[in-house]
């Protein structure tokens, strides 16, 4: 069985898929928006599309297993899924010099391939999948996915998979279930098998057959199946866009663009990209991980701050922790909060929660409702509906690790967790506006 490759490089068209033509009207940021998300299937594949961003713009990559003899005036780390870079200030006070941080998650809602997963039955050829984080899985049933991730050989090399399509999670036929209709459920252990191939004597262990490395040299492997649907611009006045993984490339994409846009000022400016949001963030590099923490230990004592010195600079420092909203649903207005709501193209949203899933109080909101004034960028306020509980994000992990104080913003979506998650085109550059203002400020 051969899977054909996908590369940016070899010419795909990834504006196939929109509509009207407008691509080439395009604001280039959100040209550049979509290019990412279609070269960034997996966190690992996102942290490649941010080293190649971050070096283009003079920054140097420097390693965690490495002393740092010399600190860069602009560099960053890669670990697995996760980037850390920063950007040094005009001078270095230990009385005064500050810290900005615009955190984000390279990660998203997946069907993460196990451990021997191939099996033949009734002369399909299926592999099967544990789910990774909360994925709408009824939207994932008969979509057309590819196989994306990275195999790791017997040498420790790192080869990174991305497959164009051939996989799928067939459904049931309506005449089979009628009771679907009133009463879906998903079976995960039963229904979300992908369905590879018709069994044959040429079928591999499907790591083996994507990656191009023989299965006894095979180690290790981090393999998702992904949907293969290219994002498209949607709407009549081409305001919308439709894709994969908005949930969270939308504020990786921002928050780097407004990292690279920002003016170099009095406070260490730093940008964080984590992995495994969606799982928690409990990992080596997850929010709730030491990777940030060990970076700005080793930037502060580049300096040859003291590790009371340290301490108050943490505590002089403000975050933002982006990630999506949920705009709210023209059809199902009934679930928001009947004022505390945000609309597509509203502009980026400020998030609260009086439990503190979201970590923003009133000196953090105003921290960031101040960065927009000054950058001519509208907030809207979102809380959820008193009688549902919601979602959190990483904003209180990484808070609750580094004593950093923090605000949770993000850009509205609708169809969170959805294989076709939709933003507002317009909130995207609205949204690196106000991280490039705060972290400037």
């Amino acid at each position: 069985m051969a899977i054909h490759t996908f590369s940016l490089s070899e010419g795909t068209d990834i504006f196939s898929g929109t509509t009207l033509g407008v691509m080439s009207n395009l604001d280039a940021r959100v040209q550049d928006l979509i290019r990412f998300i279609g070269a960034s299937p997996t966190s690992f594949h996102a942290t490649v599309s941010l080293t190649e961003r971050l070096e283009t713009r003079g920054f140097t990559r420097l390693l965690m297993t490495d002393p740092w003899e010399e600190l860069p005036a602009q560099g960053f780390v890669v670990v697995d899924g996760s980037v850390i870079a920063w950007r040094t200030p005009r001078r270095w006070s230990s009385a005064s010099t500050g810290l900005r941080v615009i955190a984000s998650h390279t990660d998203s809602p997946a069907l993460k391939v196990k451990p021997n997963a191939g099996f033949d039955r009734f002369d399909s050829h299926q592999v099967g999948v544990e789910v990774y984080g909360g994925p709408q899985l009824h939207t994932w049933i008969d979509r057309d996915l590819c196989l994306a991730g990275r195999v790791v050989d017997i040498d420790g090399q790192v080869h990174m998979v991305h497959t164009q399509a051939f996989a799928r999670v067939p459904g049931l036929a309506i005449h089979l279930d009628r009771g679907q209709r009133e009463n879906f459920h998903i079976d995960v252990a039963r229904d979300i098998n992908v369905l590879i191939s018709q069994v044959t004597a040429e079928n591999g262990p499907i790591e083996s057959v994507a990656s191009g490395v023989e299965p006894d040299r095979i180690a290790g492997h981090d393999l998702f199946f992904v949907p293969s649907e290219a994002p498209a611009v949607l709407g009549l006045g081409a305001e919308y866009l439709a894709s994969y993984r908005q949930d969270n490339l939308l504020s990786v994409h921002a928050g780097l663009l407004g990292f690279l846009a920002a003016e170099r000022s009095d406070a260490v400016q730093v940008y964080a990209a984590f992995d495994h949001e969606e799982i928690g963030s409990g990992t080596v590099t997850g929010a709730s991980g030491s990777l940030l923490e060990h970076v700005l230990r080793r930037l502060s004592a580049g300096f040859g701050a003291s590790m009371d010195a340290h301490l108050a600079w943490l505590a002089r420092g403000v975050a933002v922790s982006a990630d999506v909203a949920h705009g709210i649903h023209p059809s199902r207005p009934d679930v928001h909060d009947p004022m505390a709501h945000a609309v597509l193209n509203g502009g980026p949203v400020l998030k609260v929660n009086a439990q503190q899933r979201y970590a923003t109080d009133a000196t953090t909101a105003a921290a960031w409702t101040i960065a927009c004034r000054d950058a001519k960028v509208p907030v809207q306020t979102y809380a959820n509906n008193s009688n549902i509980l919601g979602g959190s994000s990483l904003g209180p992990l990484m808070a609750m690790r580094l004593g950093v104080r923090t605000v949770d913003v993000g850009v509205p979506v609708l169809g969170m967790h959805s294989v076709r998650e939709l933003c507002g085109i317009g909130d995207q550059k609205l949204f690196a506006r106000a991280v490039e203002f705060f972290l400037a400020g």
